[in-house]
């Protein structure tokens, strides 16, 4: 008698054979399902699933890793974003952090969150140690200094993705948001509100890829109003608080009128409210702002402020089933989000 059809006493334990004689699948398949893998159907992993629940089944995660060769662990690498409260973590991505967090438990993988300098040589370590199977890249600072550590890891076979700006460069998956979209976004809801000289703060050059996008979305967004784009109402900044405050400072001293700012993202934007609330501008009344990401901070400032939304929770899905595929030597592609508006009272 086969695995697959024997009967099983009632003081014996349930094998993934039994589950799959019961669900008409291979055994194979049931151990994609139940670790999540991405290849097998929701409709297939749902009844899987529920029959492993009826049986009583637990999968032993050690014996299944060593099986596979595999640490069944994920590597997640925040980089430093030195930050007002000195957590030097951008809180956009502490807010992603709970979707991967979620996605690696259903997918059977625990997760190793791991701080990072940029300057160090975290490009080394995690995989060819087998700490991990793959890693996750959060944040990363200077793109241009950041590509060289991306095409070491690539050489050295490295499985991993990336959150940041989809550009054509072929060296990581990347995931991230259509930060074009978000900009024009941005700038057509201020057009709306009758804004028709728009500044905009943050540091768009190749460097910071994202910031440049959001930018170059703005100026579609004011060209296709037949509006002008005034060299003179950019001032960079990166994305912190502080960043955003001296920005606007140097904004306000160029003496160039502006009735609505952009900013690329939201401590940029809460930054630059503060200098305009100091200098007794009011914001929506003389100056309409709205930001980019929809931090938590976002909703609670006076005006709570208007943003552009990056969908955190879709991103840490999409991180984590595509680095599984490229654990598993699948095809992977690059993934655009879609933001969306999120209006409040600051435009």
């Amino acid at each position: 008698m086969t695995a697959r059809t024997r009967s099983r006493g009632a003081g014996d334990k349930p094998t993934s054979f039994d589950i799959a004689a019961l669900a008409g699948v291979s055994q194979p398949t049931v151990s994609r399902a139940l670790r999540g893998d991405p290849t097998v159907s929701d409709a297939t992993r749902m009844r899987i699933e529920a029959i492993a629940h009826q049986l009583n089944y637990k999968v032993d995660k050690n014996a299944s890793s060593l099986r596979r060769g595999q640490a069944m662990t994920i590597a997640l690498l925040f980089f430093e974003d030195p930050m007002p409260d000195g957590t030097y973590i951008n809180p956009f991505f502490l807010s992603m952090l709970g979707s991967i967090l979620r996605t690696c438990a259903a997918r059977g993988y625990d997760l190793l969150t791991s701080f990072q300098d940029l300057s160090a040589d975290w490009h080394k370590d995690y995989e060819d140690s087998r700490k991990a199977d793959g890693i996750i890249l959060l944040g990363y600072g200077d793109y241009e200094v950041y590509k060289a550590r991306l095409e070491a890891l690539r050489a050295q076979g490295t499985h991993f993705v990336r959150w940041g700006s989809v550009d054509p460069d072929g060296l990581a998956t990347t995931i991230g948001s259509d930060n074009l979209a978000g900009g024009r976004a941005a700038g057509e809801h201020l057009i709306a509100r009758g804004r028709r000289r728009i500044a905009f703060i943050g540091q768009a050059d190749d460097h910071y890829p994202e910031f440049r996008d959001r930018y170059q979305g703005l100026q579609t967004a004011l060209r296709a109003a037949e509006l002008p784009v005034h060299p003179g109402l950019h001032a960079d900044a990166l994305s912190v608080e502080q960043g955003g405050y001296e920005a606007m400072q140097r904004l306000m001293a160029r003496d160039i009128p502006f009735d609505g700012l952009f900013a690329a993202s939201d401590l940029i934007a809460l930054g630059a409210m503060r200098a305009l609330a100091e200098a007794g501008i009011k914001v929506p009344d003389d100056v309409s702002v709205v930001g980019f990401d929809d931090i938590p901070a976002a909703a609670t400032t006076q005006p709570p402020l208007t943003t552009v939304a990056q969908d955190y929770r879709r991103a840490g899905e999409v991180l984590v089933d595509t680095l599984l595929r490229r654990i598993a030597d699948q095809t992977t592609q690059a993934a655009l989000l879609q933001p969306r508006l999120v209006v409040r009272g600051s435009s």
